[in-house]
């Protein structure tokens, strides 16, 4: 592989597995406990907030617990080595790209550790838990707070910049990604129609669009992102 000018990465939920943090899509994942359209959407958050709250207290209590892996370390580590553009695009809420020191990064459906006001559309950073009796700290309306998060049917933040980047890059890697949520799932058509981008899936299990990857590496994501970042970084 030639030494890149430009890299886009994908995370998604199967990078921060090893951390702790509960993936959506697998056998035993969130969503064989939870039904989507209870807690992940605005519909959900209409019909049952404190359903909804629950869901969220409890995740952000795991983050607040969870380290980075590995695999978020070599990621930084390739950010801050590598002299060409450099984006890190996350699926994922959790805060743990940060924790190991990424910086260019974009978390298209936002971020746990954050909440956002219905009536006057205010971001705070938030840690504790969150309940209909909280009081916004920016308009100090009360029961109008959720988390800062993109629900199943919801637009995903900063898709402007993060489909400029794919447009440059002659690398686009995607790691623990299901490829079934769109249209990070689209990423890769994207970029392989340009026809000069080479493409590379590195997930536990092939996802749904691996064969539209130029190259494909298997394995734990604490074993194969750093031994992937390890040999971009010599080539």
């Amino acid at each position: 592989m030639t030494r890149p000018k430009s890299i886009v990465v994908l995370t998604g939920a199967g990078i921060s597995a090893e951390s702790g943090l509960g993936t959506f899509r697998d056998k035993d994942g969130l969503w064989t406990k939870y039904d989507l359209n209870d807690v992940a959407t605005p519909e959900g958050f209409a019909r049952n907030p404190v359903l909804v709250h629950d869901f969220y207290n409890a995740r952000r209590r795991n983050l607040v617990e969870a380290m980075p892996n590995a695999a978020h370390v070599a990621l930084a580590d390739l950010e801050q080595r590598f002299d060409g553009d450099f984006l890190l695009v996350t699926q994922n809420v959790d805060d743990l790209h940060e924790r190991a020191g990424s910086r260019k990064l974009l978390h298209m459906h936002g971020e746990l550790l954050k909440i956002r006001c219905e009536a006057c559309d205010a971001v705070r950073a938030w840690r504790e838990d969150l309940d209909l009796a909280t009081t916004c700290p920016a308009c100090a309306t009360t029961g109008r707070l959720r988390p800062h998060v993109v629900w199943f049917g919801e637009m995903p933040l900063y898709m402007e910049a993060v489909y400029d980047a794919l447009a440059l890059c002659d690398l686009f890697v995607s790691i623990g990604t299901s490829g079934q949520v769109y249209p990070a799932a689209g990423f890769v058509a994207d970029v392989r129609r340009r026809g000069i981008a080479h493409t590379v899936e590195l997930n536990l299990d092939p996802s749904d669009g691996f064969s539209l990857f130029a190259e494909k590496i298997y394995g734990p994501a604490t074993e194969v992102v750093p031994t992937f970042v390890e040999r971009l970084l010599k080539s």
